[in-house]
């Protein structure tokens, strides 16, 4: 792996994970939540994430599975890795309490009045604890999009760009309740920053544990495990997010659009 590769996905990395500073920056300015907007945009990252698992990051995994075991046992890793990567994202999503949930999808009308019914300290509790809940589901997103990016450069930024899309409603779900809190934007904005500071962060850990034994093989089970991980994300986050915030149907023009994006996108660049 050559230095430059592997800056290019950190910078890429960084990118998506900060992007909640985005949403931090959406709920100071905005009065209400553009949730036909979110809706298809959230609809958009869940079709690049779906597609780009399905027919291109399995199908790698496979190959190099394939190539370093044989035709039998490199279908069973790779099928065995793709669903360890659900299970593994699964358990995350399970130890968050839902409350403090950042993929309860919320927006900023509904935060705005929230310290009408709660205390102070409540509110600047579910902040922090949706800080942290953001900073653990950060982690795994984080080793997906540095993976991605080290192996496809193209392909490493397709998928940040849908994980930074996902990680815009996680900022305002941050900032608000510790902004009302605290009456600080500051500090609210940087409790929302800083939780998706642990996406570069697991991009770096797992790069320090995996760089003595990458190899094909550790790359094609790696693949597996973000296709698993980007297909329960779009599934279980993503598009009920999507659906909350909007009509069905523009969920649904949003998925299309992103699968019809990453499709051509993955064509010009053969």
């Amino acid at each position: 792996m050559d230095t430059h590769s592997v800056l290019i996905a950190f910078g890429l990395t960084l990118f998506a994970g900060l992007s909640t500073g985005i949403g931090s920056a959406l709920a100071f300015f905005a009065r209400r939540t553009n949730t036909k907007f979110l809706s298809v945009a959230l609809g958009f990252s869940a079709g690049v994430m779906l597609y780009v698992s399905f027919v291109e990051i399995l199908y790698k995994a496979k190959d190099a599975l394939v190539a370093e075991l044989g035709e039998t046992p490199g279908w069973w890793a790779t099928v065995g890795a793709f669903f360890g990567g659900i299970v593994l994202i699964g358990v995350i999503d399970q130890l968050v309490p839902s409350f403090e949930n950042p993929h309860e999808a919320r927006d900023v009308a509904e935060m705005r009045a929230g310290p009408q019914a709660d205390p102070n300290a409540r509110l600047l509790r579910m902040g922090l604890f949706t800080a942290l809940a953001i900073a653990i589901h950060n982690f795994p997103e984080g080793l997906a999009t540095f993976t991605a990016a080290l192996k496809d450069t193209h392909l490493g930024l397709s998928i940040a760009v849908a994980i930074a899309i996902h990680n815009i409603p996680e900022g305002i779900a941050v900032s608000v309740p510790v902004f009302y809190a605290t009456g600080n934007r500051k500090k609210a904005f940087a409790y929302s920053f800083l939780s998706g500071v642990a996406e570069p962060v697991g991009a770096g850990i797992g790069y320090l544990i995996l760089l003595r034994f990458f190899s094909d093989a550790v790359f094609g089970v790696l693949f597996a495990l973000v296709a698993g991980i980007m297909v329960f994300i779009s599934l279980d986050e993503l598009l009920p997010a999507a659906e909350k915030y909007g009509e069905h149907h523009l969920s649904i023009y949003g998925l299309v659009s992103g699968m019809v994006v990453m499709a051509v996108s993955l064509l010009l660049f053969k």
